[in-house]
This record gives structure tokens, C-alpha cells and sequence, in this order.
């Protein structure tokens, strides 16, 4: 096993080199990234949409998507909350703040479309169709319930979601085997999804996937019988951006980059006497 000295210092060469990848390929593999951690979102609202006790309905969906990330590490792609650790070669002043902003834009725009390319497929290829409809009635409950909450929720959910999913790719280094990344990663990112916090990629997912489920009238007259009509004037596409994936996305940054990337470099990387002994003599007059 890694240590996670030995940790932070892999991390300076694989985050440098995610800000060398040429725009397609940031695009693809962000692609890719999106449409893995919205499958993972698919199964897991299959596996808990007929548990009518909540409690376990969590925990039973919070098992599931961790394959999610599972995905995005072994088959290998870019997924913008786990890139907020490019920080640390950043701080180590081996990448341009720039380079590590432009790795981010375009990888999220690639999970932006690989997700909504997922939920279209999903939805209109009839996956939610499942259990008498029920599976699509709990997605568009999510889907609500996720443009329901307040920025400020929202916010600090984002934050403390990507606290765990840092941590979980930071520990998927610590392991040398393909095993040892899966098990590492997936106690951290089950406590995310049963504690519902707020992953802006999942949302990009979720959120979509509930406002195309609406526009099928099955799937409409299903999750109105249980939930009532009116539940989903919040559900529009503005409310898609400005209620969450704004507040999760500044959120996850915040968890990701600040309290996992600058705190380990802080840790184990920063060198003040190194910094110190770089800087030029100054001249007695």
C-alpha cells in the first residue's frame, strides 16, 4: 500500500498530466465519466424504488453507486469532482492555475453530456417503466426533491459530498490492485449517497432524467397519484442550474479542492525551508 505521503506525491504527476490532454480528449473522457456515474445513478434508483421504508431505500441505493466510480477509475475517464485535486500540483507550482480551470470546463461539459445522454436513453428506451412505473415515480420524486432545497443546503451538501469523494479517489491510490481500488473507494462514496448529499455530476443526471420522465404521461400520472401535480412546479430546467447544480458545483470545489487537495499538500508536500532556500540572496547595500 501507498502511504499518504507517497500519495500526495503520485498525485503531482497524474494531475499534471490531466491538464496536458487535448480538448477532444478531456471532452470524451469526461464523456465517459458522465455517462458511468449516471448508469451507477440508474441502478440505484431502480434497486431502492419499490422500498417504502426510506431508511432502507438509502442504504440499499447507497450500495449501488458506488460502480460508479468504480467505472471512472479502472475503465478510465475524467469526472470533474475527483479533478478538484489537480490543486496540488497547482500548489507545487508544476501546473498554470489556468491549465487546471481549462481541465475543468471542458471535463465538465463531458460529463454534463454523457450524462444527459444517458438519462434521454433511459428514460425514452423505457427503464423506468419498471415495477408498475414505480421506478420512475422515485426518480421524479429525487429529481424534485434536489431542486427543492434551499442554495445554502445545497451548498454545504455539495461540500461535504466531495469531501468524501476526494478522499475516496486519494485512497484508490493508496491501493496497488484493481481490488484494492474498488474496496477502498466504496465506503467513502456510500456514506455520501445514504447521508444525500450533493454530487453536481449525479444531479446532471438525476435532475434531467426526472424532467424527461414528466413529459411521458404513464410516468406523469404515476408519480401525480402518489405525490400530487403540483409538487412539480419546481422542476424546470432553470431550476436545474440555479437551484442546484450552481450551489452543488461551488459546494464540491470548495470539498474537494480546499479540505482534501490544499490540506494534504499542506501536510505532506509543503517545504518551507525548500521554499525558502529557492528564493535569491538579497544584496547588502
Amino acid at each position: 500500500m501507498n502511504s499518504p505521503k507517497e500519495v500526495a506525491q503520485y498525485y503531482i504527476a497524474t494531475g499534471t498530466a490531466k491538464t496536458k490532454l487535448p480538448i477532444l480528449k478531456m471532452l470524451l473522457l469526461g464523456l465517459m465519466a458522465g455517462m458511468f456515474i449516471a448508469l451507477a445513478g440508474v441502478g440505484s434508483t431502480i434497486a431502492a424504488a419499490t422500498i417504502t421504508t426510506y431508511s432502507l431505500a438509502r442504504v440499499i441505493s447507497a450500495m449501488v453507486f458506488p460502480t460508479g466510480l468504480a467505472m471512472v477509475l479502472i475503465a478510465g475517464s475524467e469526472l470533474f469532482t475527483g479533478n478538484c485535486l489537480i490543486i496540488i500540483p497547482v500548489l507545487e507550482r508544476e501546473v498554470k492555475l489556468r491549465a487546471m480551470l481549462r481541465n475543468w470546463v471542458f471535463v465538465y461539459i463531458g460529463n454534463f453530456i454523457g450524462s444527459i445522454l444517458i438519462a434521454a436513453l433511459t428514460v425514452y428506451g423505457g427503464t423506468f417503466s419498471l415495477f408498475g412505473n414505480n421506478a420512475a415515480v422515485y426518480l421524479i420524486n429525487t429529481a424534485v426533491t434536489k431542486v427543492s432545497l434551499p442554495f445554502e443546503s445545497v451548498l454545504m451538501r455539495g461540500i461535504l459530498c466531495n469531501l468524501l469523494v476526494c478522499v475516496a479517489v486519494w485512497m484508490t491510490y493508496a491501493a496497488k490492485d484493481v481490488v484494492g481500488k474498488i474496496v477502498a473507494l466504496y465506503l467513502p462514496i456510500m456514506l455520501f449517497v445514504l447521508s444525500n448529499y450533493e454530487h453536481s455530476i449525479a444531479n446532471m443526471f438525476f435532475i434531467p432524467a426526472g424532467l424527461f420522465s414528466v413529459g411521458n404521461i404513464d410516468y406523469y400520472l404515476a408519480y401525480s397519484a402518489v405525490h400530487g401535480a403540483t409538487s412539480l412546479t419546481n422542476l424546470t430546467w432553470g431550476s436545474l442550474f440555479v437551484r442546484n447544480l450552481i450551489p452543488s458545483t461551488i459546494g464540491n470545489i470548495i470539498g474537494g479542492m480546499v479540505l482534501v487537495g490544499v490540506v494534504y499538500w499542506l501536510v505532506y508536500l509543503r517545504d518551507p525551508d525548500k521554499k525558502a532556500a529557492a528564493k535569491p540572496a538579497r544584496k547588502k547595500k
